[in-house]
């Protein structure tokens, strides 16, 4: 099946419907399935930007220009039709705790669950760190959370907007030119925040200094519920591989400036997920499927292969 084709069936199965209230929250029903959520549309009015359709669906920049790649952001037009790229293949990481993935510009929160209840997943758009101030791949903890927090400026920071014209105190009060927001969570990692933001237009952008920015509404809902120790895996896949009804999907996203010699037209890390994944089934990959979607990436879960019967395996 090429791209087209899939495209059309997602079309037809979801009806051109909106996203349900509940976007930020899926329920895995089948622990052995790693796809959450169905692709969506809405319809464009007159006073819509791309941006605030984004952000009503808690989507972020770089989600919508993919899928929509000819809509205009600030402008789409009324009754221009736009897809909500709002089905997701879970990271190939430990479900636990919270699970950041840099290119995709996406977390993913897993809550403690009590033997025999189905486990949840929460998801969030991010904006993350620009070339030069990347955010760093790490395992670690939330270490403190704060309301309303001051920011405390780094060394860095300040000498880069003092040589900007545009000098920082060395301390930020909050209020609305903090741009912490009014919510932060501090990483067992020097100087890095999961934190909101003043600037929501950047969520889904490659904007700070390193730290993860959410949306103010998604930072507030993500904060009450995440406990101090909880572990953080900060993890690069702009490749992720999924399974859903033994069907094998691929989820491609932009890959960073600075990874191009890693992933530019290299499947080595989409082969390694479907050998995580697979364990001892056997599997069929259509694998120019893979090629175009790596390098025409639309941020959409495509089929590229599936897993062989049991029965034909025994054979």
């Amino acid at each position: 099946m090429n791209k087209t084709s899939q495209f059309t069936l997602f079309s037809v199965l979801n009806l051109c419907l909106a996203l349900p209230a509940q976007a930020n929250r899926y329920e895995l029903q089948d622990p052995n399935d790693s796809i959450i959520g169905e692709i969506a549309y809405v319809v464009a009015d007159e006073r819509d930007t791309l941006l605030d359709i984004a952000r009503r669906n808690s989507l972020g920049y770089q989600d919508m220009k993919l899928v929509n790649p000819d809509v205009d952001t600030w402008l789409p037009g009324e009754g221009q039709k736009i897809v909500l790229p709002s089905q997701f293949v879970l990271p190939v990481a430990s479900r636990e705790g919270i699970v950041l993935n840099v290119p995709e510009m996406r977390l993913y929160y897993y809550p403690p669950s009590k033997d025999g209840e189905v486990r949840e997943v929460y998801t969030f758009p991010l904006g993350v760190g620009r070339e030069g101030w990347r955010t760093p791949y790490i395992k670690t903890r939330i270490v403190e959370k704060k309301v309303k927090p001051n920011w405390y400026p780094p060394e860095s920071i300040r000498k880069e907007h003092e040589e900007a014209g545009d000098p920082l105190p060395k301390i930020v009060k909050s209020g609305p030119d903090n741009p912490l927001g009014d919510y932060a969570m501090r990483l067992g990692l020097p100087e890095y925040l999961i934190h909101g933001t003043n600037k929501p237009y950047g969520i889904g952008m490659r904007v700070s200094h390193g730290c993860i920015r959410l949306y103010p509404e998604d930072i507030e809902a993500l904060f009450s519920q995440v406990p101090l120790k909880t572990p953080v895996n900060i993890i690069n896949q702009p490749y992720k591989v999924g399974v859903r009804n033994d069907v094998i999907y691929l989820e491609a996203h932009t890959y960073l400036e600075e990874d191009e010699e890693q992933y530019n037209n290299n499947l080595t890390s989409v082969v390694s997920h479907i050998i995580d994944i697979a364990g001892d089934r056997e599997y069929e990959i259509d694998w120019a499927a893979a090629y175009e979607e790596i390098n025409n990436p639309t941020g959409l879960p495509v089929v590229i292969g599936m897993y062989l019967p049991k029965v034909m395996q025994a054979k």
